[in-house]
């Protein structure tokens, strides 16, 4: 009972973190993302072909986590944006303290969009709210239709699902119309995108619906 209880304590102020969080996002009229998905599924290529398309229009900043490596930061710095690493050191999670933290090495007031990319995991970032507007969750064809029936407990949290590496299709025994359906068994909410980082398919719907989700944050203003 003690071990439990200190859980408990510990993730509520975890998410009284997150609250600050989303409230100093609010203040600032900030869009930030919380990007998921297990390893290799394609985050940072899909960061990288949305700030292709949305880098020149809008101020994007990214969070980068990782367990270990810098690579997928050294990946993005090459757009000239603002960009912070974060190191786990071997911990499966982002968590609210540590968005905290890397927000003191931003300059907020130019920010429009806030990409979190969270550590490659669709188990443990699941429990931790960040302070974000959203969830997006990538997963790739060459991870299996099911793969959100094993994870439900994260697609059913998330705002959007991307359906990546559509273009490996024919190489695999993935079934789109499946997968799409076990998404919305668990969230009938949920957006979905289909994209190929390597063809650019489906990526630019993505990032117009982006775009709006922007226009409608500055609309508040």
């Amino acid at each position: 009972m003690e071990v439990i209880s200190l859980r408990r304590n510990v993730l509520q102020r975890y998410d009284e973190i997150a609250r600050e969080n989303r409230q100093l996002f609010n203040s600032k009229n900030i869009l930030v993302i919380n990007l998921l998905s297990s390893p290799g599924s394609g985050k940072t290529s899909i960061i990288e072909k949305t700030l292709e398309k949305i880098g020149n229009s809008l101020n994007v900043s990214i969070i980068v986590g990782d367990v270990q490596t810098t690579n997928d930061a050294e990946r993005i710095s090459k757009f000239n944006i603002p960009v912070v690493q974060l190191i786990t050191n071997g911990a499966c999670h982002l968590d609210s303290k540590m968005i905290k933290n890397a927000l003191d090495k931003l300059e907020l007031d130019n920010i429009e969009i806030l990409i979190i990319e969270n550590v490659g995991n669709l188990v443990c970032p699941s429990s931790y709210d960040l302070g974000e507007n959203m969830k997006v969750v990538v997963f790739s064809t060459t991870e299996g239709t099911d793969k959100p029936l094993k994870y439900p407990s994260m697609f059913h949290r998330a705002e959007v699902v991307i359906i990546n590496k559509i273009d490996l299709i024919p190489y695999t025994n993935f079934s789109l119309e499946d997968a799409k359906r076990y998404v919305l068994q668990l969230n009938p909410k949920t957006k979905i995108f289909e994209t190929s980082c390597t063809t650019g398919e489906g990526v630019g719907e993505w990032c117009e619906w982006l775009l709006e989700k922007m226009k409608n944050i500055n609309a508040t203003k």
